[in-house]
């Protein structure tokens, strides 16, 4: 792993040209170049706060990894459907009928068709009407800063090139391409532990990224069909021998379980009798790092990707005997009928406002900065990494599922660091992280609320008249919770809950603290809701001058209001009326107060979530 240095900043062949022949440009306030997970987030949101704004994809398909690159199984985040995800979630059950109805594999809970994903999403784009602009198959040419104003030159699939400027930029492609164009610095591989502080990273760095992956969808046609493809270019058996039991399997050199034929299959049933085939034990996993290619390179690699898909489908039919299993003539319109374009699990990852790893997700509260107080997405799958297919994967770390609890990913991370690359934000997979922590921030439930965040964000900055840097970290915060967002991965209560919003905020501040847990593949935290308050885990520092005047142990109800009052806290003659008043049950000044019914008095009555802000490390700003 190396940073690069973007030196030769916002140059581009033939954008001189283009200024001297294009029309007069379109000017949008928000500009989203990639319509992926985050890209259509972003878009949404900004437009739904009033903004007018645009996205621009270079496919005929808006959805990234869960719709073009066909990755219609999504993992993580089943507990925790905030915001955009949880809407595009909902929108998958209505479309088949019911939740039990995406329930379809045996690894995710939420399984669909990859055209149907892109339906979905698309009506939700469209619901912003004149708000949100979407163009299709356009590519971004080239980008420069002119003034305060960013302009983009852009070429439409009819090969006709125009510009738009825009106030503010989100970078939501698949390899950070924009965030380069504009000079920012980043980072590709994997850091070393001196770097990061990280103990499980490498002792020292490269520029190994993860596999991707070409995936398919294969369609059941009957038991009598024959869907055999033609015998691909180069085919060879024996590199898929054990992707699944059979004549010539033995056991898999990467020591993961070899399953059954069948599992393999249903491992990404969707509805409708089909299958999304991304399976990464002796299949069709391919290793090349394809992020600084020209576009001319990227598309020869993926070329040789496509091939190895095809070879393992040709695989499937012939020697495991599924000949009845074709591609699907209904899902996506490319030439092969495989996914648009490739899974990457990783891409450019900038130098950010905020550097966030894999430590500060496993120890938030003991990290040497409080990230999680300016949490905008949360996420809980564990920490996937595919390497499988690198030829000298027995080298690298074994980072596969790495027990972490849930996590929340900080603002900062979406925000370059660079002092004169302003009104930028940076989204998808290339936001401020390690190579580590990335395995478990690129899922996709993650993705579409970093890119919700980034629309957020910019909103806020025409809304307000700043520039994005001087946005407060709150002022997005708060937006989100209005928007059914998560900051904090707590578990406790449902977002449609009355006191949810007040469980987060306080969460936001640290004054009362979650508990992290790893079960399994699932990664946990607890608020602890209807645990009894200990003073000893108040923790008012940077908030007050004092302490809260509380014995250790248990704390009661009525002790507790004193307490609050001794600070200088306007609290009302009449605390049953007021406890009341917030939806809280069972007044009883003589009984222990359970952390719950504290994080809502200590919201209402205080406010801490909005008294002081935070910087981008967490920081109280007072």
């Amino acid at each position: 792993m190396k940073i690069f240095n973007s030196t030769l900043r916002l140059i581009f062949v033939g954008f001189t040209l283009c200024l001297t022949s294009c029309s007069r440009p379109e000017h949008v306030d928000v500009l989203v170049v990639g319509g992926g997970a985050s890209g259509v987030s972003a878009g949404v949101q900004a437009a739904r706060m009033g903004v007018p704004t645009m996205i621009v994809e270079e496919t005929p398909w808006i959805g990234g990894m869960l719709t073009a690159a066909g990755v219609s199984c999504i993992d993580g985040n089943y507990k925790l459907q905030s915001g955009l995800f949880g809407e595009f979630a909902d929108s998958l059950a209505r479309r088949y009928g019911s939740w039990e109805s995406l329930q379809t594999g045996w690894v995710s809970y939420i399984n669909f068709e990859p055209h149907v994903g892109q339906e979905v999403l698309t009506a939700i784009a469209d619901s912003c009407g004149d708000l949100l602009d979407v163009r299709r198959e356009t590519v971004m040419e080239s980008i420069r800063k002119d003034g305060d104003v960013w302009k983009v030159v852009l070429r439409a699939s009819d090969g006709r090139r125009y510009v738009v400027t825009a106030d503010v930029l989100i970078d939501g492609t698949e390899l950070g391409d924009v965030a380069k164009a504009c000079g920012v610095d980043y980072r590709i591989g994997m850091e070393s532990s001196r770097e990061t502080g990280e103990s499980i990273a490498p002792e020292k760095s490269n520029d190994v990224i993860q596999d991707l992956t070409l995936v398919a969808t294969l369609k059941d046609y009957g038991k009598d069909a024959d869907m055999t493809i033609a015998r691909p270019e180069g085919y060879d058996p024996s590199l898929f021998y054990n992707s699944a039991v059979n004549s010539h399997s033995t056991v898999p050199p990467t020591g993961q379980t070899l399953w059954p034929a069948d599992m393999m299959i249903t491992y990404g049933r969707t509805p409708n009798g089909k299958y999304m085939i991304n399976w990464p034990i002796c299949g069709n996993d391919f290793y090349v790092n394809s992020i600084e290619m020209t576009r001319e390179e990227r598309e020869k690699a993926y070329a040789r990707a496509r091939n190895h898909t095809l070879s393992f489908i040709y695989f499937i039919q012939t020697e495991l005997g599924m000949k009845h299993l074709g591609i699907a003539d209904d899902e996506f319109p490319s030439e092969d009928g495989l996914a648009l374009i490739p899974y990457h699990r990783e891409s450019r990852r900038i130098v950010g406002e905020a550097f966030y790893t894999m430590d500060a997700a496993a120890a938030p509260y003991e990290y040497k900065y409080p990230y999680y107080r300016t949490g905008i997405a949360v996420g809980d799958y564990a920490v996937d990494h595919h390497h499988f297919a690198h030829p000298e994967w027995q080298s690298l770390p074994d980072l596969h599922f790495y027990p972490i609890p849930s996590f929340n990913v900080p603002l900062g991370v979406m925000i370059p660091k660079q002092s004169d690359v302003e009104n930028l934000i940076v989204a998808e997979k290339s936001v401020s992280v390690s190579n580590l922590i990335n395995g478990a921030t690129r899922l996709q439930p993650v993705v579409m609320q970093l890119g919700q965040a980034a629309g957020a964000l910019a909103a806020l900055s025409r809304i307000q008249e700043k520039s994005v840097k001087k946005v407060a970290a709150r002022d997005v915060q708060s937006v989100l919770l209005d928007s059914g967002c998560y900051l904090m991965p707590f578990l406790d209560l449902p977002k449609d809950n009355r006191h949810f919003k007040a469980l987060q905020r306080i969460g936001a501040t640290g004054i009362l603290r979650g508990e992290g847990r790893n079960v399994g593949w699932t990664n946990q935290t607890w608020f602890r809701a209807e645990d009894p308050l200990l003073a000893e885990e108040i923790f008012t520092e940077g908030y007050y001058d004092g302490i809260l005047p509380l014995a250790k142990g248990p704390v009661k109800v009525g002790r507790f209001i004193d307490a609050l009052r001794s600070l200088g806290v306007p609290f009302p003659a009449s605390a049953e009326s007021w406890w009341a008043a917030q939806g809280l049950d069972d007044f009883n000044p003589d009984r222990v107060l359970t952390r719950l019914e504290a994080a809502v008095m200590i919201d209402a009555a205080i406010d801490p979530f909005t008294m002081f802000g935070v910087d981008y490390s967490g920081k109280i700003q007072r």
